[in-house]
């Protein structure tokens, strides 16, 4: 059939063939997906393991970085969201209804916090806050539906009482969602942890952070091992509309090789840069999970034998030192750049008011403002020279 020169263009005589063998596998952009015939149209459903009907439900890019996700992880099943927070959010609105108990810890990530209570004020859930360090306060009614887990926790970065809290949550037939940005999958194994082999039941991931590595992607994942449960919580995800661009896919998968790599550096330049802040007066409190005084120590060696304690490390000023000081201070930073989340190949800084960020009394934590350092790749000498030079601007409050 002869065409029209303008048809042509669209439906062109001679089509190359669709695949070669390459290190980085090919990108497909594709909100329609075209069936071959109606058999495929037909003969296909929305559990299949690589659904190709939508661009929502996913594309051969989609499902490659979702699986490699998963296998890093040590799960089976894999949903992709557009951050972090739209991951954490889909698990909240999955799972959670009117009346329902939700369990979240003292240092849980803000913006989670956020959503749950604007769950709580429009759709009646309920919200109950334990000490991730202390599983006995943990303390579920027969209402309670979802135990959220950090480890390390947000800004404090105490390592919860994985194997109490997963145990007690399974004894009450409570679903176990772990926030994993901070271990990744490379500090440990979610789904098998113990000696005991405990598993979380999801897993989410702000992919934006060390699989990403480059500071300009954001992406989030959802991890299960069981079946079922990932179908529900893709129901949700489809009737949701959520999807995740396939080139965005396509730059955190060419990412992944050098990920573990990355991970491990900045673990190490954190430790270098941590025996330095432990010198120094001006601070109170260091905190970071390898410290053998950290909250949650004990709980970190158990859980991640292999040492890995990835690149956050948290300050608390002395008293002396008020907000104006402590901003002078960030302020005067070079290298490390004022700004959230982790994981680049840039130092990162981010000044808290921590006593704004608290339910419970942490009896743990010392009185002053908290600081977080975000370890990137530069050499940790020049990252101490930075924290130095920047103190020395320090001006104590005189009272």
């Amino acid at each position: 059939m002869d065409k029209k020169f303008q048809t042509a263009l669209i439906h062109a005589p001679r089509k190359a063939g669709q695949y070669i063998e390459t290190i980085q596998p090919p990108l497909f952009r594709a909100s329609t997906i075209i069936f071959r015939n109606t058999d495929a149209l037909f003969n296909r459903h929305w559990t299949d393991d690589y659904d190709y009907s939508y661009g929502t439900h996913g594309t051969p890019t989609t499902f490659t970085l979702g699986d490699n996700i998963a296998q890093i992880e040590g799960g089976k099943y894999h949903l992709l969201t557009p951050s972090g927070l739209s991951a954490i959010n889909l698990v909240n609105s999955c799972f959670l209804y009117q009346g329902d108990e939700v369990w979240v810890p003292d240092n849980i990530y803000g913006p989670n916090m956020e959503h749950l209570n604007y769950l709580e004020s429009h759709y009646g859930i309920q919200v109950r806050v334990y000490n991730p360090i202390d599983a006995a306060t943990f303390q579920p009614t027969e209402k309670a539906k979802l135990l959220w887990l950090e480890a390390a926790g947000s800004i404090t970065l105490e390592f919860p009482d994985l194997i109490g809290l997963v145990k007690k949550a399974r004894a009450h037939n409570i679903l176990t969602a772990l926030d994993n940005t901070w271990g990744a999958g490379l500090a440990f194994n979610a789904f098998d942890f113990s000696d005991e082999h405990l598993s979380v039941d999801i897993t989410v991931h702000a992919l934006t952070k060390y699989p990403s590595g480059g500071g300009d992607i954001l992406m989030g994942s959802i991890i299960t091992q069981d079946k079922a449960l990932h179908h529900k919580l893709f129901r949700t995800h489809a009737v949701q509309g959520i999807a995740i661009s396939g080139d965005d896919a396509a730059q955190i998968q060419r990412s992944l090789p050098s990920m573990q790599l990355r991970y491990e550096q900045q673990s190490r330049n954190a430790v270098s840069v941590l025996k330095w802040l432990q010198t120094q007066n001006a601070f109170i409190q260091v905190l970071h999970p390898s410290l053998p005084d950290a909250p949650g120590h004990a709980h970190w060696k158990k859980i991640c034998t292999d040492g890995h304690s990835a690149g956050l490390i948290s300050v608390i000023f002395r008293p002396e030192y008020d907000l104006a000081a402590v901003r002078k201070f960030c302020d005067s930073l070079n290298l490390f750049k004022l700004g959230f989340s982790w994981g680049g190949p840039v130092s990162l800084v981010m000044l808290y008011k921590l006593r704004e960020m608290r339910t419970l009394e942490n009896t743990h934590l010392q009185q002053g403002l908290l600081v977080r350092f975000c370890i990137g790749l530069e050499h940790p000498e020049d990252l101490i020279q930075d924290i130095q030079n920047a103190l020395k601007q320090l001006q104590p409050q005189h009272k």
